[in-house]
């Protein structure tokens, strides 16, 4: 088992040595691992601190320096495109998350978990964080449907494979239990030590709370019709032409009863522009579909993933 530790960097200079020591000691009885720490485009003297420990440690410190800050999330996808590991750990590098949980999660994943997620049960962050943090974990497990106490904590342990098979963009470095559970990994949450921030500071603001909105609407659609967009749009569709084919039957009850004028009645205009937005949304859920068979096919992507081949007759049979 190889493991690939991996942390995204943007200004935290005074962090960094204290952090490879932490990682360092509490990797000690592990002989195969790996450091990879991205440099997210930094603009203090992070790169610097990070090349020295990589001449002290060049068989195991690997920098990956990105041209400019891309995100945390796109600098996740760096360090995991290059690491070796068929085990990732993912941290930050700010000492909030502590290295000595690594060894805990490690054991998890050898029962058979393919993801272990840390949950900062005594966060030591301040209520203007750890507030909208908890409603928003609220809403995520609500919509995704993986119960997890802490999406926004970065200590996670991976098998690789789970983190295959689809792309991170924006802020959905927190959603990866989410695409994880879509490809059917048996996820766990254990409790992680947390301490307070002791250099720098925090790089995350209010505005994130729409980012991670914005990206739930997409995790969602990715997560559950991702292969099926007919369902989504169709079924939004026949709705919409189911209500606004109430709408007319009232009016023609109304008609025939009252002798209402169906043409003078608002509610004619209503159902006609109703109907008109259930059949265009059936449309796109056709065009939808096209384009779903047409990323599957052209890159000959699998609808399914396996997680392992059993075949217990490995004997060559000849006639």
């Amino acid at each position: 088992m190889y493991l690939s530790v991996i942390a995204p960097v943007y200004n935290e200079h005074d962090n960094i040595p204290l952090l490879y020591d932490a990682v360092k000691e509490a990797l000690k009885n592990i002989s195969d691992w790996e450091f990879i720490l991205v440099d997210d485009g930094s603009v203090d003297e992070s790169l610097l601190a990070l090349e020295k420990i990589a001449m002290a440690d060049p068989q195991r410190v690997k920098i990956v320096s990105l041209r400019r800050n891309f995100g945390q999330t796109a600098a996740i996808a760096a360090g995991v495109d290059h690491a070796s590991g068929d085990i990732i750990v993912l941290m930050d590098a700010d000492l909030q998350n502590d290295p000595v949980d690594i060894p805990r999660m490690l054991e998890k994943i050898e029962e058979g978990y393919d993801l272990v997620s840390g949950w900062r049960k005594d966060r030591k962050d301040s209520l203007v964080r750890t507030i909208p943090s908890r409603i928003a974990n609220k809403i995520i497990c609500k919509v995704t449907g993986v119960s997890l106490h802490d999406y926004g904590c970065t200590l996670k342990a991976y098998r690789r494979e789970v983190l295959t098979g689809y792309r991170l963009y924006g802020e959905m470095h927190r959603f990866i239990p989410a695409f994880a559970n879509s490809v059917g990994a048996k996820i766990m949450e254990m409790p992680v030590t947390h301490h307070p921030r002791k250099f720098g500071k925090a790089n995350y603001g209010m505005e994130r709370t729409a980012k991670v909105i914005l990206d739930l609407f997409t995790v969602k659609f990715l997560s559950s019709y991702a292969n099926k967009p007919i369902y989504l749009f169709g079924g939004t569709g026949l709705v919409l032409s189911g209500i606004s084919g109430c709408v007319l039957l009232f009016l023609a009850i109304r008609r025939l009863f009252w002798g209402v004028s169906v043409m003078e009645s608002p509610l004619f205009q209503m159902s006609a522009m109703i109907f008109i937005l259930g059949f265009q949304s059936i449309l796109m859920g056709l065009i939808a579909e096209l384009l779903t068979r047409a990323y599957y096919e052209s890159q000959d992507k699998k609808t399914y993933y396996v997680r392992k081949m059993i075949n217990f007759d490995s004997k060559d049979k000849t006639d």
